[in-house]
């Protein structure tokens, strides 16, 4: 009786997939999968979030504020991640079928209430005051910039970065010394029991 062309004479087809030699191999095919965009135009937009996170992130972290430079970054590079792999998945074989249809916005949604649900705890309401709100949006914004950079827009990247060091570092400073806005005064990092009394109402 003829198995097939694979394997020894007389042994199921199932049998021979369990031979640790193919094993092995259906491993390294795993680890050398092919990805739709290429390994160097990946890391380089990750370094390029890392980069934007670490600009917006410094600026917070200079005014000694609760989400500073690592939290930035890791917001930054983890929606660029999500971003890469919207790409990844729309053009990944398996999903190519009919019946299969994938959003991207669905993607970009996720990292939006994501990001959303960081920065709502970086606000704190104390004493009549808000502290965070400022490094919230900031957090927030970080997210779009990291999809942007995940995506490959980086001229939407660049200029949301510079946008947000504009508001943020020149801006501040002039609504500091005018007496202006909510900035009308200096910014002092919140104490101990402002983090840990909870918020009111």
């Amino acid at each position: 009786m003829d198995h097939g062309s694979i394997g020894e004479p007389g042994r199921p087809e199932h049998v021979v997939a369990g031979q640790p030699g193919l094993r092995m191999q259906q491993l390294f095919q795993e680890f050398g999968h092919p990805t739709y965009v290429p390994f160097p135009v990946i890391a380089a937009r990750l370094l390029l979030a890392s980069i934007f996170g670490a600009a917006i992130g410094f600026e917070r972290e200079w005014r000694n504020r609760p989400a500073g430079l690592r939290t930035h970054i890791l917001v930054c590079v983890a929606a660029a991640t999500f971003g890469i792999l919207t790409i990844e998945i729309i053009h990944a074989p398996m999903f190519q079928q009919d019946s299969v249809r994938v959003d991207p916005i669905r993607v970009v949604e996720a990292v939006t209430a994501g990001v959303a649900f960081l920065a709502a705890g970086s606000i704190l309401f104390s004493k009549g005051e808000i502290h965070g709100l400022t490094t919230g949006a900031g957090m927030w914004l970080s997210g779009a910039i990291g999809v942007a950079c995940g995506l490959g827009l980086w001229q939407v990247a660049a200029l949301g970065t510079l946008l947000v060091l504009v508001v943020a570092g020149l801006l501040y400073s002039f609504a500091a010394k005018s007496g202006i806005g909510e900035n009308a005064g200096p910014e002092k990092p919140m104490s101990e029991e402002d983090v840990s009394k909870p918020p009111k109402g």
